[in-house]
């Protein structure tokens, strides 16, 4: 495919102002969650919808990606995932630090790497790292994990309101887009803006539910957010990620909704959520 002209502004261009978008992160090969949230965010009347990375990981045929990115004029960011597999690094830069979770890392990265195409990789390589637009009258700073650190993971439990409050002033931004996580939340600060960690649709969020998720943004007198569940054929992709010999552990995830792998990185409070 062709690179796309519109994903190649940076944090230099004007930004443009929206009233209504849809943002989305980790699509993480899941080309069928990212088929269905496409069809239904045609439904809604945005006026532009974003992905803020991680295009590759966990799931099968990475190069089915792309088409679904360019029919429904997404306008993406690089994650971790898209920088590694763009500069052909030997492995995706998750974050992870205990061994087992790199080990599953390291086997979904290499599969990703050999399945995607040069000319895929390529356009990984132009995406931007960031992006600002505004929204009313919000300014919206969008990034990958942190906008200081692309795959910095901000959970919910353990990012405090000082280090979110410094992101927006440092960054002047009202409200702060980011993923990198896989689990979706929204903290309003003090008068002084919003983290949105708009979630992920390429797995489910280890809460025993097989449905994926992405965010919709309205701006009016006050800012609304709406986590979105984005239901799709999980039985299919689970089946073809078996086809394609793809871990087990990744295949119960989708099956059942509960993380097997990546699991010590998350802190305590998110963890007892889920079933292991």
């Amino acid at each position: 495919m062709k690179p796309m002209d519109s994903q190649l502004s940076t944090l230099n261009s004007e930004p443009k102002e929206y009233r209504r978008i849809a943002v989305c992160g980790g699509i993480y090969n899941n080309y069928l969650a990212l088929e269905a949230a496409l069809e239904d965010i045609r439904r809604r009347e945005v006026e532009a919808v974003f992905c803020l990375g991680d295009m590759g990981a966990f799931g099968p045929h990475p190069d089915r990606i792309f088409p679904l990115l360019d029919e429904g004029k997404v306008l993406a960011i690089q994650g971790n995932y898209d920088q590694s597999l763009a500069i052909g690094l030997d492995n995706c830069h998750c974050g992870y630090t205990d061994p087992r979770d790199n080990y599953f890392a390291q086997l979904s990265y290499e599969y990703t790497f050999r399945k995607t195409s040069h000319e895929n990789k390529a356009w990984l390589g132009k995406l931007p790292t960031h992006r600002r637009v505004k929204l009313g009258q919000y300014r919206v700073l969008m990034c990958h994990g942190s906008p200081r650190r692309i795959n910095e993971f901000l959970w919910e439990s353990t990012s405090p309101n000082c280090l979110l409050e410094k992101f927006c002033r440092d960054f002047e931004t009202d409200i702060l887009l980011c993923t990198h996580t896989g689990i979706k939340w929204h903290r309003a600060l003090n008068g002084c803006g919003h983290i949105i960690n708009v979630g992920t649709i390429g797995r489910p969020e280890n809460d025993g539910q097989v449905h994926v998720w992405y965010t919709l943004l309205t701006a009016g007198d006050d800012l609304q957010v709406e986590f979105i569940p984005v239901h799709y054929d999980h039985k299919t992709l689970a089946q073809e990620m078996e086809q394609e010999d793809l871990p087990l552990e990744f295949i119960e995830t989708i099956r059942t909704g509960w993380w097997t792998t990546c699991l010590e990185i998350l802190p305590a409070k998110e963890r007892a959520r889920g079933k292991y």
